[in-house]
């Protein structure tokens, strides 16, 4: 039992202002046998919070596909692993990081850049790529005029529209801080805007990293007595309930005050901590690893424990710290970045300190592996707290949110988009589509990361479909294939149709893989929705769901990981239903990878047509006519066949048409030529 004074006594009122519930704290009382200190609290508030727990999604996940022949590792750990030949492995995931990039841009996607790349290198893969996912609100007069009348969205005034301009500035800046100091090419992605994500911009950050398919490491403490060992950063009291009270919770008035919980970066001290773990990981001395990412130090200890079927005690009077006077409360409920958790095997633990000593980071010895599965937490000569790891980690609260279907809009044929060529001016329409943000060129955002470091890039953004990565054997250098990789989202579609919408995004996102001239094998999803309290949005997550269960089991790309975003909504008003999709593809022969651009003067243009004259370009009719495009059923057969293409001899560059269709496919092409 906890021992330690504390200055607050915990009440079911104190639990509330943690996001406890009253079950939830009745709960905890009946696994402790207790009434909880305040650290126990704290520690029960970030485990069970929805950033951490998923309980309200869990229910829904479970119909996802997450197993497949080159699945290594699903759902589960810090990021998916799906073998890609030749005794190598590809590690990648998608997570987000919207609310603290509402509320502090430039740290808030610094910091969601640095927590993905974390999640890759701790599996004991080098991160080789970045791709970011990014939504705003509408930026420009030109931009505000087309959806707002038709999907609920009053048009957005100059101090919106300036503001909107603001965080994406700080946003963009911060994405390329952390990739180009921390040295790895950001490589592709996607950049939208609607009305809808003012105020909740929507920063999505994948990562993708190589390493040999015997080098894989999970975070499972094993091996009583072997050590715990604190690794990076020294803890302060930046992020403390980032992700309990500003990832679980919607943007009030208030949201101003919780600057303070988002983290601050170092990419340079990542840096140093990649190749520190890499190179200890190659001693054979550690045993199991974990980023301390969303709730720091209480996560890597409790699931490391949990997920082992062991106990753990640590010690906070050892845990490097950079502010005086820290309470175990603020050790373990702190985000401090750039901190890593290890478990290496007893009598080995001077090989790992002596990696960490070389450049020049923190590696202290905090405590051990214990058996009995409780997690012990000291401070000094007190026990802090003293919780059952496995039912604080995985027993947490599990929620069937109640669904309902939204009223349907009432619509006449004025809102639904009719294509009338004869009245026509093709050329000013053009024109508009070119004009708009959402269509428009995004160079001037892309030419602000480094696209080349480490010089495996062979299609950067614009360059192709998808971005594609040359791949070196970690050892031999040798190059044989290439991975091509690519991340997309439809909003509007979805607030639509949500399972349709979700279909299309994984279509879209295969599609780019395969006119890249990949193999599309596996999937990685960050599901962006509004409240879970509201059943509406309940049952736009469920739709969504579904359509991406049947547009991965149609294209046998099954999902190893990913990451739920809830409460993105600010005064009541939700965003749309966002899921977005990364698909990774195989392309057996490097040197086979597709460009845009046309080649030779003669060759044939042919549209590879699934959908028909039902589906009316989406850009167009949102841009130009200011209607609704009819959401036409996502062509899975088209997918498949660009596959085959992609590998015919005669075939030199299938290419995706997506917002603004074919015109739009045929003016890039001609760019790039």
């Amino acid at each position: 039992m906890a021992t330690a004074a504390t200055e607050i006594k915990v009440t079911p009122e104190i639990a509330a202002e943690h996001g406890v519930t009253r079950e939830e704290y009745a709960r905890i009382q009946k696994i402790l046998g207790r009434d909880p200190n305040i650290t126990e609290l704290g520690i029960f508030s970030v485990m069970w919070s929805e950033h951490c727990s998923y309980k309200s999604s869990k229910v829904h996940l479970k119909r996802l596909p997450t197993h497949g022949k080159l699945v290594v590792q699903g759902p589960g750990e810090n990021a998916g692993v799906v073998d890609i030949g030749d005794g190598l492995v590809a590690a990648f995931k998608i997570e987000s990081h919207n609310h603290p990039s509402y509320v502090e841009p430039f740290q808030g996607a610094t910091t969601g850049v640095g927590g993905i790349l974390r999640d890759i290198f701790t599996m004991g893969a080098r991160p080789i790529a970045v791709l970011d996912s990014l939504r705003f609100g509408t930026i420009s007069p030109v931009g505000a005029q087309h959806v707002a009348p038709q999907l609920g969205n009053p048009p957005p005034d100059e101090a919106t529209l300036a503001a909107n301009r603001r965080i994406l500035d700080d946003v963009i800046r911060g994405v390329a801080h952390y990739g180009n100091c921390f040295g790895v090419p950001t490589v592709g992605g996607e950049v939208c805007f609607e009305p809808c994500y003012s105020q909740n911009p929507l920063v999505n950050a994948l990562a993708l990293g190589i390493a040999r398919k015997e080098e894989i490491f999970l975070a499972k403490a094993k091996g009583i007595g072997n050590p715990v060992i604190y690794v990076g950063a020294k803890t302060g009291r930046d992020g403390i309930h980032g992700a309990s009270l500003l990832a679980s919770a919607e943007f009030t008035e208030e949201s101003k005050q919780k600057r303070p919980n988002v983290q601050v970066g170092d990419p340079f001290m990542e840096k140093l901590l990649l190749e520190a773990c890499i190179e200890a990981m190659q001693t054979g001395a550690v045993v199991a690893i974990q980023d301390m990412g969303a709730a720091g130090l209480t996560c890597s200890t409790m699931e490391m424990a949990s997920r082992g079927g062991t106990g753990i005690e640590i010690d906070l009077a050892k845990v490097p710290q950079r502010e005086s006077g820290m309470t175990p409360y603020e050790i373990m409920l702190s985000e401090s970045q750039e901190r890593m958790l290890l478990v290496a095997e007893r009598g080995r633990e001077r090989e790992v300190l002596d990696v960490f000593k070389k450049w020049g980071l923190d590696a202290v010895v905090v405590g051990t592996v214990t058996e009995g599965g409780i997690a012990k937490v000291l401070d000094g000569g007190h026990v802090a707290a003293e919780i059952p790891a496995h039912p604080l980690a995985e027993e947490g609260p599990i929620y069937q949110r109640p669904i309902a279907q939204p009223p349907l809009r009432r619509e006449t044929a004025a809102d639904w988009f009719v294509f009338k060529a004869g009245t026509t001016n093709f050329t000013d329409n053009f024109k508009k589509l070119l004009a708009s943000p959402a269509i428009a060129s995004k160079r001037w955002i892309t030419e602000q990361y480094d696209t080349m470091v480490r010089t495996n890039t062979l299609a950067g953004p614009g360059a192709s479909d998808a971005a594609v990565i040359r791949i070196k054997d970690p050892k031999t250098l040798e190059v044989k294939r290439a991975l091509a990789l690519s991340t997309d989202g439809n909003g509007r579609w979805c607030q639509l149709n949500p399972r349709l919408g979700a279909m299309h995004a994984v279509a879209e996102a295969a599609r780019n893989v395969a006119t890249s001239g990949g193999r599309p094998i596996a999937a990685t999803n960050c599901l962006n929705f509004g409240s879970p309290e509201k059943p509406e949005v309940m049952w736009q997550f469920s739709e969504a769901i579904d359509g991406l269960t049947v547009a991965c089991n149609e294209l046998g790309t099954p999902i190893t990981g990913g990451n739920v975003s809830f409460y993105n909504e600010t005064l009541g008003n939700s965003i749309y239903p966002t899921p977005v999709i990364g698909i990774l593809g195989i392309i057996d022969d490097a040197s086979q990878a597709v460009k845009l651009g046309f080649r030779e003067k003669g060759d044939l243009i042919v549209l590879l047509d699934g959908a028909g004259s039902a589906a009316a370009g989406e850009g167009h009719a949102f841009v130009v006519s200011r209607s609704i495009p009819i959401t036409p059923a996502p062509a899975i057969m088209v997918v498949v066949r660009t596959i085959e293409l992609s590998s015919s001899a005669g075939v030199l560059q299938p290419v995706s048409a997506s917002d603004a269709n074919a015109a739009m496919a045929i003016k890039v092409r001609i760019e790039r030529a």
